[in-house]
């Protein structure tokens, strides 16, 4: 839909067209009609009274907090409590009964923006009243609940922004509950949340994405599900645990992202946007972080563990909720290649022809075919390229916390399998025309080069003509691609 300042100027445009001939009354009557020049004044009339309510009630509200603020002390406890309620029963009522209006309304708008206040002032409902009742608590226990709350709020409205604010929340609290996770005790359901965190972040916010249709919630969702994972493993110290511990770390999140597909849970296609794409960029994301960490020498002047000092107890929780999402991540790689499968089947009854003249030249056209079909997004970087550099970045950890020592080929592996990265995004950037391809392909690529020339002893010499030819190569490469997406676009 064009926006307001466009339609505003396209009227300008249009009268200006008008008066010097350039159009006739009849073409100006149909762009008025098609982008409502008639309604651009009621518009911004409308959008003067939504910023002067919203001032209002700002003001209001200070009143209000101040006026409260100075009698708090004394009045009774009884009255506190009331007055708490009545401010967060009220703010959410008028916000509801405003947020039923029409899409387009500004009565809708403001109905969310109060719903959104109600949703604020139910945190500091629950640190207030657990002042008022001397109930103490740390930070993250008040994020926690306050989240879910929220959380509740945006399952029972479908409202974006509550989503979001209730992923926010709740991660908070998950990143603050992690230093001081042995003084959950006194809450046992707390306890189970923070430990469980990988399971239940999916279980929470993945299906309210696809409640709302909101990709940002889906994203954000998808991240705190490997945050919390990665945690939970990290507080078990990656270099001092098992081995394959540290391998899991580094294989489970990509292949989880990558392996998701919206068909494993939704029979029919979405009428937004596919999350699909979604959860293959945080893949590639997460890769690219990860070779480059690992593409360092220093972060392998490492030991490997011997047998006798791998004593220490994994947490019963780690393991479940490794099986959990483990299982998951199997099931979509197998559910991938069934699809795959069946993708061949299809095209080879499609290219044989039904006498059987012909069969040895259809099946090696149909292979050639599932050869091209296999990534879902094309090019270098397919399904079967992205299982490879998973598992080699998983044995190659693994073979060095638990065999022998490999501080030299660990590195030259991870800054190949880098490149190799970079180079898949650069040719599936050219292959779409995309821009965000092509550049994040081409800043993995100077960092990379840039990296190693820091990390390594050099002259100046040598560095300042690196930094030129990594200079002169991106404006190069730049220009050029633009030059190749304008000739494919024309």
């Amino acid at each position: 839909m064009p926006s307001h300042k466009f339609n505003r100027q396209l009227r300008q445009e249009a009268e200006q067209w008008l008066s010097e001939g350039l159009i006739t009354v009849s073409v100006y009557q149909q762009l008025a009609q098609r982008y409502q020049f008639s309604n651009i004044e009621t518009a911004a009339r409308k959008r003067f009274v939504v910023i002067l309510i919203g001032l209002g009630s700002l003001l209001l509200g200070l009143a209000i907090i101040t006026f409260v603020a100075a009698n708090w002390q004394t009045w009774s406890r009884e009255l506190k409590v009331i007055l708490l309620l009545s401010l967060f029963v009220g703010i959410n009522t008028a916000g509801f009964y405003l947020w039923r209006y029409p899409t387009q309304g500004w009565q809708r708008r403001l109905g969310q923006g109060l719903l959104f206040l109600g949703a604020l002032i139910l945190g500091a409902n629950i640190a207030l009243m657990s002042q008022l009742f001397h109930q103490s608590g740390l930070l993250y226990q008040l994020l926690l609940v306050w989240g879910l709350g929220v959380l509740a709020m945006a399952y029972s409205l479908r409202f974006t922004w509550l989503g979001i604010l209730a992923i926010l929340l709740i991660g908070s609290g998950y990143g603050k509950s992690l230093a001081e996770f042995e003084s959950i005790g006194e809450f046992f359901w707390l306890r189970l949340m923070v430990q469980y965190m990988p399971v239940l972040a999916g279980l929470m916010f993945i299906p309210l994405a696809y409640w709302c249709r909101s990709q940002w919630i889906f994203r954000l969702g998808a991240i705190a599900v490997v945050y919390a994972l990665e945690a939970s493993l990290i507080r078990l110290g990656l270099v001092d645990s098992r081995a394959w511990i540290a391998a899991i770390a580094c294989a489970l999140p990509p292949a989880l992202l990558w392996g998701y597909r919206d068909s494993l849970w939704v029979r029919h296609p979405l009428p937004a946007k596919s999350f699909d794409r979604i959860t293959r960029t945080l893949a590639i994301t997460f890769l690219s972080l990860l070779f480059y960490v690992l593409s360092f020498h220093w972060v392998w002047k490492t030991s490997p563990i011997p047998a006798a000092e791998e004593t220490s107890s994994i947490p019963w929780f780690v393991l479940l909720n490794l099986l959990v999402l483990g299982s998951l991540t199997i099931w979509e790689w197998l559910q991938l290649f069934l699809q795959l499968k069946a993708s061949f089947i299809t095209k080879r009854q499609e290219t044989n022809p039904p006498t059987g003249e012909g069969t040895e030249e259809n099946e090696g056209a149909s292979l050639s075919f599932v050869v091209g079909s296999v990534p879902p997004v094309g090019g270098i970087i397919t399904n079967t390229v992205v299982a490879i550099i998973i598992v080699t970045s998983a044995l190659v950890t693994y073979w060095h916390l638990s065999i022998s020592s490999l501080p030299v080929a660990a590195v030259w592996v991870f800054n190949l399998l880098l490149f190799v990265l970079a180079v898949g995004l650069v040719r599936e950037g050219l292959a779409q025309g995309q821009r965000r391809l092509f550049w994040g392909g081409m800043v993995l690529l100077t960092l990379q080069i840039f990296s190693r020339m820091l990390e390594y002893n050099t002259d100046l010499l040598f560095k300042s003509l690196v930094l030129f030819l990594c200079g002169a190569g991106v404006i190069v490469a730049g220009l050029w691609f633009e030059r190749y997406v304008l000739g494919i676009r024309h």
